[in-house]
């Protein structure tokens, strides 16, 4: 327990830092140091990214209050409308894909993730301003593909709702997150109830205190992440997250080459 805890924390301080709730972190440590098989871990994490973005909502509230974020409905239902089919399609395909095909696919979609956190902070994002059928188009496709990788990784995708909501809508990057959030917990809520149809969803009862430990610990290093915010320059911390992603990916990767062999 005090591992996890310890775990929880370190996740919820990087996340914290970078304005993320870190579950892109918390993945690898399930598999690796905890040793949850592929399906399992996914569960995990998107129980634990649930509990963030709900403890998350009330202080986001407090920096941008409803008030700013109702004349942006649109953009909210915009992105729904396929992240949702996203979500339900992603955990579908999660629950039937081979455990060795999983890991393969959680290891690239790290990737893709570090990708995405060193483009959002390489420089000012700026509007593409597309016509206005083109960018319901566009929403509606990015928001499906951020709901299929949301729900295969357990994340609540922030890292690539923000700079889509900024690309496509042109709305300021504080209003932004905080629309990322009225998107990615519905969206979060379509793919937990995907998965507890599906057998592994068991693990959620067997390992209750685990998962309880991991959430404190997670909230905890969260606020603390808060604070220290400004403590270490972006252009050191997010390239050595990027790293540590893609060694995370790595590993992972090897996780699938062992069930394999096995």
């Amino acid at each position: 327990m005090p591992l996890a805890f310890a775990a929880g924390a370190g996740v919820g301080v990087l996340g914290g830092m970078i304005g993320l709730g870190g579950a892109e972190f918390r993945l690898p440590l399930l598999i690796t140091l905890f040793g949850f098989a592929a399906l399992q871990a996914v569960i995990v994490n998107k129980a634990l990214s649930l509990v963030v973005v709900l403890t998350a909502l009330p202080a986001r509230l407090a920096a941008v209050p409803w008030p700013a974020l109702t004349p942006h409905w649109d953009v909210v239902a915009n992105l729904l409308a396929g992240s949702l089919a996203g979500a339900w399609a992603g955990a579908t395909w999660a629950t039937r894909m081979r455990s060795a095909t999983l890991y393969r696919v959680l290891a690239v979609l790290l990737v893709l993730i570090a990708a995405a956190l060193l483009a959002n902070h390489v420089g000012p994002l700026r509007p593409l301003n597309l016509a206005t059928p083109l960018v319901a188009a566009a929403g509606t496709v990015a928001g499906f593909g951020i709901g299929v990788v949301a729900a295969i990784m357990g994340v609540a995708g922030g890292e690539l709702l923000i700079p889509t909501i900024v690309l496509l809508y042109g709305t300021d990057i504080k209003t932004a997150g905080s629309l990322s959030l009225a998107v990615s917990l519905p969206t979060m809520l379509v793919a937990f109830a995907r998965y507890s149809r599906d057998g592994s969803f068991t693990v959620m009862r067997r390992h209750t205190r685990l998962l309880v430990t991991l959430a404190g610990g997670s909230i905890a290093g969260a606020v603390l992440g808060g604070l220290l915010l400004d403590a270490v320059p972006a252009a050191v911390l997010v390239p050595g997250l990027a790293a540590l992603l893609a060694l995370s990916a790595v590993k992972v990767w090897r996780h699938a080459t062992v069930t394999h062999e096995g």
